[in-house]
C-alpha cells in the first residue's frame, strides 16, 4: 500500500505569508501559509509550468469607477512569475481563465509528531521510552482534494467542536 501522506517540514519553519517548496510522493508542492492556516498546490503552473512557489502575493485590485482603485490585502493572489496568471491558493482557482485552468490543491494539516496518521499497528510490539513532543509538523495529503468532501469535513468538524 503506498503511502499518500508524507512529513514535508515543521509549521514553525514556515511564518504566516511565506511560502517553500517541497518534494512528496515525487512531486513538488509549493506549502503557503496563509494567516496560519497551511495550503498546498503542485507547484507547476498549469499554463506554461512555472515554478509557482517563487511567485509574489498581490492584494485584489477592484475599481468600481475608471481611477478609482481599491486594494484589498484581505485577498490576495499568488501570481505566476512568468505570465502574471492569479492563483487562490486556497482553492488551486485561477482568475486569468477560470474554467480552463486551475492550480492542483493539496489538503496540509498540521500535526503534532507523535500522532501522524496512517501507521497501522503491527503484530509486535517495542520497549516503550518517554517522549515529549517539541514542535508541530506540516502534512501534506496527495490525494485530490473534492471540494464537496471538504465541505463535508469541515461541516463534521464544526459539529463535533
Amino acid at each position: 500500500m503506498s503511502t499518500r501522506r508524507y512529513v514535508v517540514g515543521r509549521a514553525a519553519d514556515l511564518a504566516d505569508g511565506e511560502k517553500m517548496a517541497v518534494e512528496a510522493g515525487g512531486r513538488s508542492i509549493a506549502i503557503f501559509n496563509v494567516k496560519g492556516r497551511y495550503y498546498g498546490l503542485l507547484n507547476r503552473c498549469p499554463h506554461r509550468g512555472a515554478d509557482l512557489c517563487a511567485g509574489r502575493f498581490l492584494p485584489r485590485v477592484t475599481a468600481a469607477v475608471p481611477g478609482e482603485y481599491h486594494y484589498d490585502t484581505e485577498h490576495t493572489f499568488l501570481v505566476c512569475p512568468w505570465h502574471g496568471w492569479e492563483f487562490d491558493v486556497t482553492t488551486g482557482q485561477s482568475y486569468f481563465d477560470p474554467i480552463g485552468m486551475r492550480g492542483r490543491p493539496y489538503k496540509v494539516d498540521v500535526e503534532s509528531g507523535a500522532t501522524i496518521a496512517g501507521m497501522q499497528p503491527g503484530p509486535l510490539r517495542a520497549e516503550t521510552v518517554s517522549v515529549e513532543i517539541e514542535d508541530d509538523y506540516l502534512v501534506v495529503d496527495l490525494r485530490p482534494q473534492r471540494p464537496q468532501r471538504a465541505q463535508a469535513a469541515r461541516t463534521e468538524k464544526q459539529e463535533t467542536a
